[in-house]
C-alpha cells in the first residue's frame, strides 16, 4: 500500500515539475523543474523495479542536460551583465520549490531503500536483462538510433565548421 502512495507522490511531484518547466520564462528556473521531473521519474523506475533504468534516467538525462546548459552558457559568454543577472538568480525564493520537491523524492527513495527486501512488489531488471533485451529483439532499433545520432553529429560538425570558416 505505502508503495502505491510513493508512486503517485512520485508522479504528482513529476507533473507538477514539468508543468512549472514548461511555464518558467526563464530558462534557468525551468531546466532546474525538468531536473526535478527527470529525478522523480527515476523513483517511480526504482519503485516499479527497475534500478537500473532509475540510475540511467539521473545519469543520461539530468547528468546530460545540465553539462549541455553549462556548454550553453559556456558559449554565450555574456559577460558581466550575465554575472550580475546570475547572481540574481541566486536568491533563496527561486531554489525553494525545487529543493522542496526534491527533499520530497529524496525522503521517498531513502525510505524505499532501507525497505527494498519487502517494498518492491516486482523483481528487479537487471543490466544483464536490459543489454539482452536491447541486443536481442531490438538490435535494428538500437542500430537504428545509432546511425541516427551519428548522423545528427556529423551534421552538426558540418554546420559549425561552415560558420567558423565564414568567421561570423
Amino acid at each position: 500500500m505505502l508503495e502505491i502512495i510513493f508512486f503517485y507522490l512520485a508522479a504528482t511531484i513529476a507533473l507538477i515539475a514539468t508543468a512549472l518547466a514548461m511555464t518558467r520564462a526563464n530558462a534557468i528556473h525551468a531546466l532546474i523543474y525538468l531536473i526535478v521531473s527527470l529525478l522523480a521519474v527515476a523513483v517511480i523506475f526504482f519503485l516499479i523495479g527497475a534500478p537500473f533504468a532509475a540510475a540511467l534516467e539521473i545519469v543520461i538525462y539530468a547528468g546530460a542536460i545540465m553539462v549541455l546548459f553549462v556548454f550553453v552558457i559556456m558559449m554565450l559568454n555574456l559577460g558581466k551583465e550575465g554575472d550580475a543577472r546570475e547572481r540574481q538568480w541566486m536568491q533563496p525564493r527561486i531554489w525553494a520549490g525545487p529543493v522542496l520537491l526534491s527533499l520530497v523524492l529524496f525522503a521517498e527513495l531513502l525510505y524505499m531503500i532501507a525497505n527494498i527486501e519487502g517494498s518492491l512488489s516486482h523483481p528487479a531488471v537487471t543490466a544483464k536483462e536490459v543489454g539482452l533485451s536491447l541486443f536481442g529483439p531490438y538490435v535494428l532499433a538500437v542500430e537504428i538510433a545509432a546511425m541516427l545520432l551519428l548522423a545528427g553529429l556529423v551534421g552538426s560538425y558540418h554546420l559549425g565548421r561552415r560558420y567558423l570558416e565564414r568567421g561570423e
